[in-house]
């Protein structure tokens, strides 16, 4: 790669660490896409510097990679990726003009949240066994997860100081590393008081640290096992589908729409910088009122005699 173009990722990608505090997970995907243009950017010529990049560049490369079938959302990672980097490179003074501000991106039809409903998500709850440590700690793990809506990272990540079991509340750092307090309802601060005094300390080894939720060696649990315990107990459950952590988040969101909570209170207590994301559960929502409208209505079921 050029040095031009390469000196230019490496100071945006520690910009993003150093300024912004993002995660490991997201400063490799923006210099995954990143390097990715820039290699589109070479093959036509191996001494490109950011000051002739065009918008027809861009535009090229991101025909170019829809004709090769990526999917519109991985579309649209790469072009925010790269409007970030131009952005960036203006400022810096790398380049003397944007390339990224003329071009639209496709447009992205977000995909209705997959979640579970309120009878299947009291069954997950009820299938751990909690006269184990185990159990309790599963119980208590899925609790969470529906309770105050976390993201994986954000439970795995979860010490000891962010538990505030008086207050029902936890103090959680998201994507960014931005803080928010997520509450607990009574029947997840129950069980996490329980796995807390009965259970974590069963878990605990020589050199465990402060991390809330432990695995049979004493370290902070793993994504991994999450993903597998949630697995595991939604088969007991007998839930036939697939269901991810992410779906216990997406079934809190969803639950409190439907019961009459605010959107922007909903965007508050899942970490989301923009309502826009927050807006893709109002899909279901809406999902859910045609539903019953369909059922129930004289006019939709076909098969009321409307005659007088």
């Amino acid at each position: 790669m050029a040095d031009n173009l390469a000196e230019g990722i490496e100071e945006f990608l520690a910009f993003l660490s150093l300024e912004r505090g993002l995660s490991e997970n997201s400063i490799a995907s923006y210099e995954s896409d990143l390097r990715q243009f820039c290699s589109s950017l070479l093959e036509q010529d191996p001494q490109r510097s950011w000051k002739t990049v065009t918008s027809v560049d861009l535009s090229d490369w991101i025909y170019q990679l829809s004709d090769g079938g990526y999917s519109t959302a991985s579309l649209c990672r790469k072009l925010s990726a790269v409007r970030a980097l131009d952005e960036f490179l203006q400022r810096q003074g790398r380049a003397d003009r944007s390339f990224s501000e003329v071009i639209s991106g496709p447009k992205l039809h977000r995909k209705a949240p997959v979640t579970l409903s309120i009878q299947e998500m009291e069954r997950l709850l009820d299938a751990p066994d909690e006269a184990t440590p185990i159990g309790l700690r599963d119980r208590a793990i899925l609790e969470l997860f529906y309770s105050s809506g976390l993201r994986v990272s954000e439970l795995c990540s979860l010490v000891l100081q962010q538990v505030d079991l008086d207050l029902g509340a936890l103090k959680v750092y998201g994507k960014g590393s931005k803080e928010r307090v997520c509450p607990m309802g009574r029947k997840a601060k129950e069980t996490l008081g329980r796995y807390l005094e009965l259970a974590r300390s069963q878990f605990v080894k020589a050199k465990t640290g402060s991390a809330v939720f432990l695995s049979s060696r004493g370290q902070a649990i793993s994504r991994k096992t999450v993903w597998l315990l949630v697995k595991t107990h939604a088969r007991r459950a007998g839930i036939e589908r697939p269901v991810k952590p992410h779906m216990l988040r997406h079934s809190f969101a969803t639950h409190l729409l439907t019961g009459g909570a605010d959107l922007r209170v909903i965007q508050e207590l899942l970490g989301h910088a923009d309502i826009a994301t927050t807006q893709i559960y109002t899909s279901v929502e809406s999902e859910r009122v045609r539903s019953a409208h369909d059922e129930f209505h004289p006019r939709s079921r076909g098969d009321v005699d409307t005659k007088i």
